[in-house]
């Protein structure tokens, strides 16, 4: 992580985080059939047992991430987005391995995730395939489709 970026849970109030949440929804909508879309909007991202995690560089918000924790023991990311003006520069590696740090110490085994398929997921892709996490099983409730995919990591073991 850079010196100056710091990672903090998410003020909902913050107009920038309310536009980064717009656009990342906009886009789920854009690239993922209707029947397909599992993103969280503001409500889902403020429920219980969910964290949304901001990554800021001053006052410049360079990306969000979310954990939520299933009560089996898996803890599953949501919602990962870098703002446009900041890709290239490592804020979604970063905003993972806070994510991946934060489910070892709820003492989750595992940490999981659904995403989609094709171009506008292949960033997101290669992110978690270079992380270790694999292609696995659906999990907390998904349904598979042509679309979607879920992987996963092993905590006890990574």
């Amino acid at each position: 992580m850079a010196p100056d970026w710091r990672i903090v849970p998410a003020d909902f109030e913050d107009a920038r985080l309310r536009a980064l949440l717009a656009l990342h929804l906009e886009g789920m909508h854009r690239y993922t059939p209707a029947c397909g879309v599992h993103a969280l909007d503001l409500t889902g991202l403020q429920a219980p047992g969910v964290t949304l995690y901001t990554l800021w560089d001053g006052e410049a918000l360079l990306g969000m991430g979310a954990l939520r924790l299933h009560p089996d023991g898996v803890g599953e990311i949501k919602s990962m987005r870098t703002h446009p003006d900041h890709l290239g520069r490592g804020v979604g590696r970063t905003l993972l391995e806070h994510l991946i740090a934060e489910a070892r110490a709820a003492g989750c085994r595992r940490i999981s995730l659904e995403t989609g398929s094709g171009p506008a997921f292949e960033a997101a892709l290669n992110l978690y395939a270079a992380r270790g996490f694999l292609k696995g099983e659906p999990f907390g409730g998904y349904t598979p489709s042509d679309f979607n995919h879920f992987y996963h990591l092993d905590l006890q073991a990574a």
